[in-house]
């Protein structure tokens, strides 16, 4: 596909996609390379909001668009933080003090009312009025720690045990964790719709 702006300025999914996207044949430019801002996110779901900083990305670039938004919905909390992940603890994305926050509202709360997905909505504008976007959406279920554990990834990596292993995606090797991810997977998906497949 040749060269794409990537419509973050989020520095540890910018090294994600750059690990994930290493063996393609695609060339990401990141909008920030560009001297391209954030688009504001007015949208009410995660698909809005990937559709609204894909477009903001390709208008501004002139290029194909690859867009994310992402985030942490918990079970318990009604699906908070949600779509404010990165800004839970009104201090956009500082992740010690969202961690810290979300333990706090889950205090007390025992380990079976702690289940929690990862979300991530992934969509491809070939231009900026594209009327058909390549849309991919992936979930990595899990539960929410009562401490954090590990240093590696960033977010809610800490906190987050996926289901059926004993590691934090903090604690794990980041080629598996990448392999695992809701980013991950939902990036394999759009893999698979470019070569013509339907996973």
């Amino acid at each position: 596909m040749g060269r794409i702006v990537l419509a973050s300025s989020n520095a540890g999914k910018l090294r994600e996609f750059a690990a994930m996207l290493a063996d393609s044949d695609v060339e990401i430019v990141t909008q920030a390379s560009l001297g391209i801002t954030d688009a504001e996110e007015t949208g009410l779901t995660f698909v809005e909001n990937a559709l609204l900083k894909a477009r903001h990305a390709a208008r501004a670039s002139g290029l194909p668009a690859l867009a994310d938004d992402s985030g942490l919905c918990v079970d318990h909390l009604h699906g908070a933080p949600g779509l404010y992940s990165a800004r839970y603890s009104d201090r956009h994305g500082d992740a010690a003090t969202n961690n810290d926050k979300l333990l706090r509202e889950l205090d007390g709360v025992p380990h079976e009312q702690r289940g929690a997905f990862f979300i991530c909505v992934l969509v491809l504008l070939q231009h900026a009025d594209d009327p058909a976007p390549l849309i991919t959406e992936a979930r990595w279920h899990g539960h929410i720690l009562s401490e954090g554990r590990g240093s590696g990834g960033f977010g809610y990596n800490p906190v987050f045990l996926p289901e059926g292993h004993q590691l934090s995606v903090a604690e794990m090797d980041e080629a598996l964790k990448n392999r695992l991810s809701h980013r991950g997977q939902a990036l394999a998906q759009l893999h698979a719709r470019l070569a013509g497949r339907h996973p």
